[in-house]
């Protein structure tokens, strides 16, 4: 399964931070020679001051308990320069630890940098200092640290731009701390900033919001509510068209998002229009498999990719975690998808045909006779399906569903009125452009 893994796609996307718990995954998963991610492991580590971790791993590689020259100098370099940014950071640090001295602080910047500099000599160099401990303590793997420290530098930074770096940071430290809730927080915060009207150039807009969506999967497969926040984000005009013009192997985690959703279903007729376009540019057995069940009607194909479709995501570091690991639910979201994917086949099989051979059936849904038949009373009993089991000739009976002139209507104008308000933003952001310009 190692041609579905998308590590390669999604790495430049990422901190390099960041990646090491994807090689954690895949070097569990035995997808890859274990000497492999050992060596990716080092080559990442090289641009970090995580010294220590990767003499360790250079250990375990070549099974010695000796380490290049240059490993040991990098490590002393490392300590020196902690320790010199430690001293540089050290009164506005000492400040911050006072409770008494951080009351005097207010909602206004300019007042605080104004009462720094004149009450506790504390001016532009030491705030700096901070800033560049912080993203020190982050590069060592101290996240925790980096992560007050950002927090509390964004709080006098009145630089935008660095004020933004500091937030990724933050950001990429409380994923790697696993604090979802925070790291929620700190997404929605860094989403706003992208998507306002004075974010830099159009280009670096588009950018980010890829970054984004990469950085987001870490929160939205972990979070209670995140498989449908992953909705609301990646299926947003701006978003969606930034995956299909640069990232559409992001389809992958949108589309297994709708599958186990059932709340978002009004938008899912448009999510497959997105899923056939792409399917030149794009595909794994995932996508694969809502284009044989919603484009194609193809249920044999359906079949085949779903067996596929669950090897996919017990190899993918964020579909693939293990029960345990859910802080959400005790059910691997693997049989959730199956569940629902078996759900999709027979309602669409369903609207198809008329009567249905049980046995034919269960060969489409994966399951043997009485597994298919318990399955589906159990579907008719619990839902508003209007079918009934025949037992003597083993088919299922679907009673005919003649749409609703008036419901048709509603849909299509709801549907036209969607259309008309992406073509005037359009317009809007065009004129918008020209005027800067």
């Amino acid at each position: 399964m190692a041609e579905y893994d998308l590590t390669p796609r999604m790495a430049p996307n990422l901190d390099r931070h960041l990646v090491f718990p994807l090689l954690e995954f895949l070097q569990e998963r035995q997808l890859y020679d274990d000497n492999h991610i050992l060596k990716a492991k080092i080559e990442l580590l090289n641009n970090t001051n995580m010294v220590d971790y990767a003499m360790d791993i250079f250990k375990t590689l070549y099974q010695t308990e000796d380490v290049p020259q240059d490993m040991v100098e990098r490590r002393a370099d490392v300590v020196a320069r902690l320790k010199s940014l430690e001293d540089a950071a050290a009164p506005l640090v000492a400040f911050l630890q006072n409770p008494a001295a951080v009351q005097e602080l207010r909602a206004d910047k300019h007042y605080n940098l104004q009462m720094l500099n004149d009450k506790y000599q504390i001016g532009p160099a030491q705030i700096e200092a901070l800033y560049q401990y912080a993203k020190f303590q982050f590069e060592c793997g101290n996240y925790s640290g980096a992560a007050d420290y950002l927090y509390q530098y964004r709080a006098l930074c009145t630089n935008s731009e660095r004020s933004l770096n500091a937030l990724w940071g933050k950001l990429a430290a409380e994923v790697l701390m696993q604090n979802w809730d925070i790291a929620l927080e700190e997404l929605n915060r860094l989403k706003e900033i992208i998507d306002s009207k004075n974010f830099s150039s159009p280009l670096n807009q588009v950018q980010s919001r890829i970054w984004l969506m990469h950085w987001s999967l870490f929160i939205f497969f972990n979070h209670d509510n995140g498989r449908t926040q992953i909705i609301d984000l990646f299926n947003q005009d701006k978003y969606l068209n930034a995956i299909q013009t640069s990232a559409p192997h992001l389809l992958r985690y949108l589309a297994t998002a709708f599958i186990v959703n059932k709340r978002r279903r009004p938008q899912f007729k448009d999510f497959i229009k997105v899923i056939q376009q792409e399917q030149n540019s794009y595909k794994d057995p995932i996508t694969e498999f809502l284009a044989c069940v919603y484009v194609n009607y193809d249920f044999d194909g359906a079949q085949k990719k779903m067996r596929e479709c669950e090897e996919v995501i017990l190899n993918d570091p964020f579909l693939g975690k293990r029960v345990e690991e859910s802080n959400f639910s005790t059910v691997p979201l693997r049989d959730e998808f199956l569940e629902n994917a078996r759900l999709f086949i027979f309602e669409t099989y369903c609207r198809i045909h008329q009567r249905i051979d049980m046995g034919v059936l269960a060969e489409k849904l994966n399951l043997n006779y009485e597994e298919a038949e318990r399955w589906i009373v159990n579907l008719i009993r619990g839902s508003k399906l209007d079918a009934k089991i025949d037992s003597e000739t083993g088919t299922v009976i679907m009673e005919p569903n003649h749409p609703n002139v008036y419901e048709q209507l509603i849909d299509h104008t709801k549907a036209l009125n969607g259309r008309t308000y992406k073509l005037v933003t359009q317009l809007l952001e065009q004129a918008q452009a020209q005027a800067a310009r």
